[in-house]
This record gives structure tokens, C-alpha cells and sequence, in this order.
């Protein structure tokens, strides 16, 4: 059985995620097939929640600046279901492209939110929005806090760093509301991967992931870009390799320019 890695990349704004990861072909002549162990049922939630937030941070990344603001609300009464937090939800949303409309603000892009806390907690809502002209975060605010028992709005501009809106992402999305985990406007940017086999050999990646520690080694297969974070793990049950790569541009706009500094002067 012949093994390969694959670089699969996501470009998303100033941002670039790399994922590489052994690919097993199996020729005709290589025997039967190993079967496939599923995962425990722990490993695989865990496992879907990570693909959740890097989802969800891919999409942050590519379609969202620091001109945009995220939103948090919340309830003085609370919806009897996840169907009535969500039409709520709906209802904030449709008030922000009426006032939008209205006062000639431009395009509106967002991602919307609904949370409820373990063992039945409390309802609330997280949302992401970038509006062309830009918008007055107390009129945000009040599109939510003025309807009847609904509670307080807390708005804030998005606060990008060398991990860009992560921490964001996996906050907003710990405890979704239903099966669907958010639901966004149509005009964002879904950034979807690009793939090459070969870029690196098992060799390589294995050396990679023992000096997971070493930046230097992922800017130099990326120039122009620094990096973030590296992560690796190692798969008992094939035997592979696996690192993430998080990194992001050095002439990039998002990031100070004393952090980029701080971080070149390692190398």
C-alpha cells in the first residue's frame, strides 16, 4: 500500500490555513483492504466540534475586517423552544436590513448564532455582521433591546491577532441551539481548499511535527506569510502523521505592526 501526503490549504483574507495529512492508495495487487475503525463516540463529537470552529474561523477570516462587530443578546424572557429563539433571531436580523435599507448603508454581510447552555440554560445569540458604510453599534443594539422581552446587547468591533477571530469562533459555537450550527447571508465567500500530493514526504512531515515548535521551518514553505500556530497528532490506528498550519500574512493589514516585528525577530 502506497502511502502520500496531501497539502490541502485554505486561503481565507489575510489568512492561511494548511492541512497535511497521509493519503493510502491501495493497488490491485496490494492485498484486501484494511478495514476502517470508526471512531469512539466522544472522538468523533470532539472531532466534529474542531471541524465546526475551523469552519466557522475559515469563514470569519475570509469574508470579515476589523470594521465589523459581533453582537451578543440576550433575553429578559425566555423562548419556550429553539424554534421561537431562532425566529427571534430571525426578526433581528430582518429589523438590521430594514434600517440598513432605509439610511442607504450599503451591503450587509453576517453570521448568525443561537446558543443554548448545558442542561437547558439559557438562551442567547451571537452575531457577526460588516456593514458597507458602517453602522452606529447603538442603534444595533437598540434593533434588539427595544422589542419586548428581549434583554441586553453587547456589541464590540472584531478583534483580530496571529490566530485572527479563533478564540471567536470557538466561543460562539461551544453549545449550538439545534442541528444547524448558524445560518449566514448568501453574499459571504466560502472558501474551499486546494489540494497537492507530494508537496512534503512522510519523512518530511514526521521531521515537521518533531520540531512542531520551529516557526521558521512552515514560513519558509510559505513566504510572505508567518506563522500563527502548528499542530500535530499522530493516528494509532494507520500509523500517519497529521499537522495543522495556521498562518497569516506579513504585510497584511489585520495584525499590528509591532506584533509582525516581534515575531520576525525570532526567526
Amino acid at each position: 500500500m502506497r502511502t502520500v501526503y496531501r497539502e490541502k490549504k485554505y486561503i481565507c483574507g489575510e489568512y492561511l490555513d494548511v492541512f497535511f495529512y497521509p493519503v493510502f492508495e491501495v493497488g490491485k495487487h496490494s492485498g484486501r483492504k484494511r478495514k476502517k475503525r470508526k471512531p469512539s463516540t466522544d472522538a468523533q463529537k470532539k472531532l466534529n466540534q474542531r471541524h465546526r470552529e475551523e469552519k466557522l474561523a475559515r469563514l470569519l477570516h475570509a469574508n470579515f475586517t476589523p470594521e465589523g462587530l459581533e453582537i451578543h443578546l440576550t433575553y429578559r424572557v425566555q423562548p419556550e423552544n429553539d424554534e421561537e429563539a431562532k425566529r427571534h433571531l430571525q426578526n433581528f436580523i430582518r429589523r438590521l436590513k430594514r434600517y440598513i435599507a432605509k439610511h442607504g448603508l450599503g451591503v450587509l454581510k453576517y453570521i448568525a448564532i443561537t446558543e443554548r447552555g448545558k442542561r437547558g440554560g439559557r438562551y442567547h445569540h451571537h452575531v457577526t455582521i460588516e456593514v458597507e458604510k458602517g453602522i452606529d453599534r447603538d442603534v444595533l443594539e437598540q434593533l434588539w433591546t427595544d422589542t419586548e422581552g428581549h434583554g441586553y446587547a453587547n456589541s464590540r468591533r472584531l478583534q483580530f491577532n496571529e490566530e485572527g477571530l479563533e478564540g471567536l469562533a470557538r466561543y460562539v459555537v461551544k453549545s449550538p441551539a439545534g442541528k444547524k450550527s448558524w445560518f449566514a447571508s448568501r453574499n459571504l465567500i466560502d472558501p474551499g481548499p486546494k489540494e497537492r500530493d507530494g508537496r512534503v514526504s512522510g519523512k518530511k512531515a514526521r521531521e515537521m511535527a518533531e520540531n512542531i515548535q520551529d516557526s521558521t521551518q512552515f514560513e519558509k514553505l510559505y513566504p510572505g506569510y508567518l506563522c500563527a500556530k502548528a499542530e500535530a497528532w499522530h493516528n494509532d490506528v494507520n500509523g500517519g502523521c497529521y499537522l495543522f498550519v495556521r498562518l497569516y500574512r506579513a504585510d497584511g493589514k489585520f495584525i499590528k505592526p509591532k506584533q509582525k516585528q516581534k515575531r520576525r525577530s525570532k526567526k
